[in-house]
């Protein structure tokens, strides 16, 4: 009451400096609390049309516990406010996911570009660390996903390798952390089985074979079957693989399980078998190793146009001069083969041999490898290669009519026909892991067969039921 009388008094008149003295002590301390409040309500009024300023102040609250239904308390004069009060709800970042596949030609900066990123932000990303850097070497066919927000920003990115590898990269207070993705694909046991009447590929296709598997097929069987010389019509082949699925579609297959190849009334089997190392390779049921110290063929399914003939006369020299050894005709480009481990001695021009690589493997074997389009990168004199590794590609340079590869294998300094010489044996299985060899492998000739005599009773009955109708 007291309050509201000194403010009617106040109101209503003019204070003088003399009328301090009749207020006690206490009245003028809250005279000067009051006028200074209003001094800087006036100041924030005077200011707000300038500038506005938000000043936020935490307020202890007694919350309920989660699912609890909300009351009051003894909050209930604040509750009421805040119920009051029209609070706006957060501004959400709509993050946008852009997919580019890289073309021939592309590079980094030109996938940035075409989604309106700029260089500068290229380097940043870059210099975020060395898997950012891996990027730099991308190829034709992959994909590349950005994740980018309304206000231009790269928030993420992800690096799909193939469909079951991918790195993925977040945006950080410091750069971009990132983390490698491993998608496990569902597996299903897959057979197929064919007989040879034009050629492979045909019949490995009309089985339902992709390209990439009859390669494969014929790379475990290349060390005695010559793909391009030995292939008759009615030879035929079995199969068991895994095929992988995403979601439910196929992605590709896994590696071939076990097989077999009929060629000229005899039957190769093969199996494969992984080691206490992690090491997988092929071998036949018995234990005996597939792979031999040497390629029979240093070109996939290339035809022989020159056999090996110590008395032939020259095409192009038009004079009897021994032909040391084999010509696979084959496309420009075709990739050419070491024919085993061993370590390069020669990387150049050789008289009439034109582009020409010679392998020495041990002390005692040497190949050679001549009339090449160009050397495959890093095949230099003193480099160590492995069986099966890309060392050139087929050409027509030197004395040469055509495009081919002119191949002569040596033992002990001795040229040698490549297509008739016994190739010596890699290493079998040991006996110490023949019975897990065993455990592992017998499974899957079982397999094998199963398929076999399973589609062999399904067309006996299929001939049964023409005959019966």
């Amino acid at each position: 009451m007291k309050v509201i009388e000194f403010t009617k008094v106040f109101d209503k008149s003019k204070l003088g400096f003399g009328m301090v003295k009749l207020f006690p002590k206490v009245h003028l301390l809250t005279i000067t609390g009051l006028s200074s409040l209003l001094i800087a309500g006036v100041a924030t009024s005077t200011n707000s049309a300038m500038e506005t300023k938000r000043i936020v102040q935490p307020i202890q609250l007694e919350l309920p516990a989660t699912g609890a239904p909300l009351v009051k308390g003894k909050n209930a004069a604040l509750f009421d406010t805040l119920a009051s009060v029209n609070i706006p709800a957060p501004v959400a970042i709509k993050d946008t996911w852009t997919k580019e596949t890289v073309r021939n030609g592309d590079n980094l900066s030109l996938l940035f570009n075409r989604v309106g990123l700029s260089d500068s932000v290229l380097y940043h990303f870059i210099n975020s660390g060395k898997a950012a850097k891996k990027l730099t070497k991308i190829h034709p066919g992959q994909e590349i996903f950005f994740n980018i927000n309304e206000n231009n920003q790269l928030y993420g990115l992800r690096y799909q390798k193939n469909r079951l590898q991918s790195i993925e990269f977040s945006r950080t207070d410091k750069g971009f952390s990132h983390s490698n993705v491993t998608i496990e694909p569902d597996t299903k046991l897959a057979y197929r089985e064919a007989t040879i009447i034009n050629s492979l590929f045909l019949a490995g296709t009309n089985a339902g074979m992709e390209e990439s598997l009859i390669m494969e097929l014929a790379g475990i069987f290349g060390w005695d079957i010559d793909f391009a010389l030995d292939i008759r019509t009615n030879d035929s082949f079995k199969v068991l693989y895994n095929e992988q699925f995403i979601n439910g579609e196929k992605s590709g297959n896994g590696p071939i399980l076990a097989a077999e190849f009929t060629n000229q009334n005899k039957t190769y089997k093969a199996v494969r078998y992984v080691n206490n190392k992690g090491e997988a390779d092929y071998f036949t049921p018995e234990g005996k190793s597939m792979r031999k110290a040497f390629l029979r063929t240093p070109v996939d399914f290339a035809r022989i146009s020159s056999h090996f003939n110590l008395k032939r006369k020259h095409p192009i020299l038009n004079r009897i001069r021994a032909h040391k050894g084999t010509d696979y005709a084959a496309p420009k480009g075709t990739p050419i083969k070491a024919a085993g481990n061993g370590r390069v001695v020669h990387v150049g021009r050789k008289g009439g041999y034109g582009k020409t690589v010679i392998i020495r493997h041990g002390q005692s074997y040497k190949t050679l490898y001549a009339h090449m389009h160009k050397y495959h990168q890093g095949i230099k004199t003193g480099a160590k290669v492995q069986q099966g590794q890309v060392i050139g590609y087929v050409g027509k340079s030197g004395l040469a009519t055509g495009p081919h590869l002119h191949y002569e294998f040596y033992k002990n300094g001795v040229v040698r026909n490549p297509v008739k010489v016994q190739l010596p044996k890699a290493k079998s299985i040991p006996k110490s892991l023949l019975g897990d060899f065993t455990l592992m492998t017998r499974p899957l000739v079982a397999q094998l067969n199963k398929f076999d005599k399973t589609i062999q009773l399904a067309t006996t009955e299929d001939k049964h039921s023409t005959i019966n109708n």
